[in-house]
């Protein structure tokens, strides 16, 4: 995922989705306002970014230099764009709610059901802007769906515990 003027596009899975930003500030000056990276660690990661090729996320570049985590790049994008974020690994994942997904869809989109209060179920993923698995979740559970974003090694660990016959 990344940010570019004012718009958060997600590259995953072959699909491309984008969203207004509040902010309109880039995710590296976020990162530098933040105290996250230095200038110079930016400058670094930009010329490895353009170095790599367009469709390398700067966000992947920087936890790849060791400059950042992925928690800092999320906590970027939660700042820049307004999205809701949950540290999936420190709730309960509830079973029941866990079967209204099956395993294949949940690993698929990278999402973890994590709770349901009467007609909305809660899913944790990588991509909370994405339509087509919003749709799919309200198909599958016929709820309405609040999503939210965490890492990528959060969510791998929610779904090992969610699904742990699937691991």
């Amino acid at each position: 995922m990344l940010c570019r003027d004012r718009q958060l596009f997600w590259r995953e899975k072959g699909y491309v989705m984008q969203k207004p930003c509040d902010d309109h500030r880039l995710i590296g000056e976020i990162l530098v306002e933040r105290g996250f990276i230095t200038e110079d660690q930016l400058k670094t990661a930009l010329a490895v970014q353009q170095d790599e090729g367009s469709s390398v996320c700067l966000g992947g570049v920087l936890i790849r230099l060791g400059y950042v985590s992925e928690i800092d790049i999320v906590t970027a994008v939660v700042l820049q764009c307004d999205l809701p974020y949950i540290a999936v690994t420190r709730h309960a994942i509830d079973p029941e709610v866990a079967r209204l997904i099956p395993v294949d869809v949940a690993y698929r989109n990278h999402l973890v059901p994590l709770d349901r209060i009467g007609n909305i179920v809660s899913v944790v993923t990588l991509s909370p802007l994405d339509a087509k698995v919003r749709r799919e979740v309200e198909a599958l559970t016929g709820c309405h769906v609040a999503m939210f974003i965490s890492t990528a090694s959060e969510i791998d660990q929610a779904l090992a515990r969610a699904y742990p016959v699937a691991v």
